[in-house]
């Protein structure tokens, strides 16, 4: 312990953070860098993805991921501090130590995103696997980036991608055969139709669907 406290007192010449978001690996190490912006993916889905579906889409299933995300994180918290399990000893040098590493909320998040998308994906059109796995590789990236720079420990990371793979199951359950039946009502409410909020899960080709209408009402209004 005594060797990562004088390391500690290194870290301006030793480390350094991607700027805004003090994620620190090892100056001059490349593979540290990719690894370093990997392992803000949940930043990247949570503002860059919610904040714009939100914005051009008010999908009601992804209206529920995104809840399912801040549900899974409050587990996240409460596991932690139950289990008050420290992380690595070199978290010193990364000044990370003031909070519990198991289990890892990186790889719970990733683990969860990654399950309700697959399991929504592939209800919607089987065919559409390779749409589904997509999501699986940046979570196992984002589980390593959490250990090669010394955030967690193994043990930490598998913890968090179990819970969030077992959760974001649980939650996909929940939402497609219980609360999926007061879509219609959410939609229809004076907040839903005000909000332009909509559900078309029940759709099979999205894209399609909406190309067809687009070209649709092109044509309505040439000729009117």
């Amino acid at each position: 312990m005594a060797d990562y406290r004088e390391m500690a007192a290194e870290v301006p010449p030793l480390l350094k953070a991607i700027t805004l978001t003090h994620v620190r690996y090892r100056r001059g190490d490349k593979l540290g860098l990719f690894l370093a912006w990997v392992s803000l993916i949940p930043v990247f889905i949570s503002l860059g993805g919610f904040v714009s579906h939100f914005l051009f889409r008010r999908e009601l299933q992804g209206i529920c991921l995104a809840a399912g995300l801040l549900a899974s994180q409050f587990l996240n918290e409460l596991i932690k501090h139950s289990v008050a399990q420290s992380r690595p000893a070199y978290c010193e040098l990364l000044e990370a130590c003031d909070s519990p590493g198991w289990p890892s909320s990186h790889s719970q998040y990733t683990f969860f995103f990654a399950t309700y998308l697959s399991l929504l994906t592939l209800r919607r059109s089987p065919a559409r696997r390779v749409i589904a796995a997509l999501c699986w590789p940046l979570a196992f990236l984002t589980m390593l980036s959490r250990v090669y720079l010394g955030y967690h420990t193994v043990a930490q990371v598998f913890a968090g991608a179990v819970v969030g793979l077992v959760f974001g199951a649980i939650w996909y359950w929940i939402v497609n055969t219980m609360l999926v039946d007061y879509f219609p009502m959410i939609e229809e409410s004076a907040i839903g139709r005000w909000l332009y909020i909509k559900d078309t899960s029940h759709i099979p080709d999205v894209l399609k669907f909406e190309y067809d209408n687009a070209r649709a009402a092109r044509k309505k209004v040439a000729t009117d």
